[in-house]
């Protein structure tokens, strides 16, 4: 018996393997996308670097002092400043330290409190990247008045008293009438 060919192998001419399709590359970013994300991704980085800053503190502690001054101050963030002179001795000099305040009802309390002697809790903050949160890296967070300022007497040993009234003119009566 004799083969005969199928009708699939006899109309088939023989085709040469083909190579295969390229490989689909992603499209390209062009430098804009490529701008915006970045600066994107650098305002996370700072975001997430400042906030936790503000959340860590490096110490925390308490000052004593005289409050001499306190402010509202900056160009374009307004901050409450303050200063506390720290007395170690009579007759020297004393060492100012700055601190700033971001609790607004703290900040009114002290604008009531300067000049008086105060005990303040502060908290350390380094490493912010801006001043608008405060132009010092001490944060007071709370404070008591320690005593009330007394007024300070001349210490030149020389004693002034008021000058005397000079005595009252006395009353004239006026000419009688005829």
């Amino acid at each position: 018996m004799a083969e005969t060919p199928t009708a699939a192998n006899a109309t088939t001419p023989a085709t040469p393997p083909t190579a295969p399709p390229p490989v689909a590359r992603p499209p390209r970013r062009s430098f804009k996308s490529w701008f915006w994300g970045s600066l994107f991704g650098a305002l996370v980085l700072i975001g997430l670097y400042t906030a936790f800053m503000l959340w860590w503190s490096y110490s925390e502690g308490e000052r004593a002092g005289v409050l001499q001054k306190f402010s509202k101050r900056g160009w374009i963030c307004k901050t409450y400043e303050g200063e506390v002179a720290q007395y170690v001795v009579g007759g020297v000099a004393p060492q100012i330290w700055n601190f700033s305040v971001r609790d607004a009802t703290v900040a009114a309390q002290l604008h009531k409190a300067v000049g008086q002697q105060v005990r303040m809790h502060y908290r350390e903050h380094r490493g912010l990247p801006t001043t608008c949160f405060g132009e010092t890296d001490y944060f007071v967070d709370r404070f008591e008045i320690i005593s009330a300022a007394e007024p300070v007497a001349p210490s030149s040993g020389l004693t002034v008293e008021p000058a005397a009234a000079p005595p009252p003119a006395p009353a004239t009566t006026p000419p009688p009438q005829p």
